[in-house]
């Protein structure tokens, strides 16, 4: 099967269960894990930061965060489609006790004219702002990117409001390789930046929380009280350090992949509607027109050997990862070209 769900099913490379098998560990919740506190040094020096932290998921990593930078009874502002929001088991209020102030943003790319008019009101009786958590590359918007620039302005606008600024980057290695910049300079001004070690890294557990010193001391009590104390992890954290240390260098293949997937969806114009400016990393996300059903478009695909996301009645995902090569893109992007026009 080419299995293009998402680039979570990606498999540790043999290079991973190498490390894997030989890597020398120690009980983390003592912080004597070795290989797990290279991970959190390392990871902390990629993206210029103090500290890191070694989290079983970018779930827990968010809500650590969000939880950091918030008190009970706050709101915290994200696009109307963010993972945080609709994909996290509404932990925002369950764990941390705020509410979310949703922005609807094309492509998923909120800018400070989006930002400012949603910050509450300084008045007692006004639920008040306490967050600003962004994404990027932003998933349920097809993997779009927000540009450093944007970025910029609004880490100077929350500065002057008084407020932390949190980045779910659960792929944001993708967003540094289209723009062609490094992770560090493209999440400079976050207080807290999360990232996925599995994903389109390859890693098969993991993600990471960086931050100051003081936050990355805080998070380490939030992830016991969640459950996350791990002991002999350091074989987690040996793939995770080939995870981000290799593979965000082929990332760019993915990307291509992508592209190649999204012609072909843009070829049968008839029967689907796809933004193709809007593929710009791993992620094609496009809609059926009149009388599709993605459901049975995507039952279809299966049937021929591909699998794929129907993300709402008429809309369908694929993402492109280490696990699918050119070749096995190629061979879907025919049998997708097929099934369409046999719509």
């Amino acid at each position: 099967m080419i299995d293009l769900r998402s680039d979570t099913v990606t498999r540790p490379t043999p290079a991973m269960r190498e490390a894997m098998a030989s890597a020398e560990v120690g009980d983390d919740v003592y912080s004597e894990d070795p290989t797990i506190n290279k991970l959190e040094r390392d990871a902390a020096e990629v993206f210029g930061r103090e500290a890191a932290i070694f989290v079983p998921t970018g779930t827990m990593g968010n809500q650590i965060a969000i939880r950091l930078h918030t008190q009970h009874g706050r709101e915290v502002i994200c696009e109307a489609r963010s993972h945080v929001l609709d994909w996290e088991m509404a932990m925002m209020a369950a764990f941390s006790g705020c509410q979310a102030r949703t922005v609807a943003a094309e492509r998923g790319i909120l800018t400070w004219g989006h930002i400012q008019p949603a910050i509450g009101a300084k008045i007692y009786y006004r639920a008040q702002t306490a967050l600003i958590s962004l994404e990027n590359t932003h998933n349920m918007a097809g993997g779009t990117v927000t540009p450093l620039p944007v970025f910029e302005e609004i880490w100077a606008g929350a500065r002057e409001a008084g407020l932390p600024v949190h980045l779910d980057g659960a792929r944001v290695f993708n967003a540094a390789t289209a723009l062609g910049i490094s992770v560090q300079k493209l999440t400079s001004g976050f207080d807290t930046v999360m990232f996925c070690l599995s994903k389109g890294l390859g890693a098969p557990v993991g993600s990471m929380l960086v931050g100051s010193k003081k936050a990355i001391e805080q998070a380490r009590i939030h992830r016991k009280a969640l459950g996350g104390g791990m002991r002999q992890a350091g074989i987690l954290a040996a793939a995770g350090l080939i995870a981000l240390h290799e593979m965000p260098k082929r990332l760019g293949d993915d990307h291509a992949n992508a592209r190649l997937l999204a012609a072909a969806v843009a070829a049968e114009p008839k029967v689907a509607e796809i933004d193709l400016e809007g593929v710009q990393t791993n992620i094609v996300i496009f809609t059926l027109r009149e009388g599709g059903d993605a459901p049975a478009f995507v039952a279809g695909l299966k049937q021929r050997g591909v699998l794929a996301s129907a993300i709402s009645p008429k809309t369908v995902r694929f993402v492109t990862h280490y696990d699918v090569d050119r070749a096995m893109c190629e061979q879907a992007a025919t049998i997708i070209s097929e099934q369409l026009r046999a719509l």
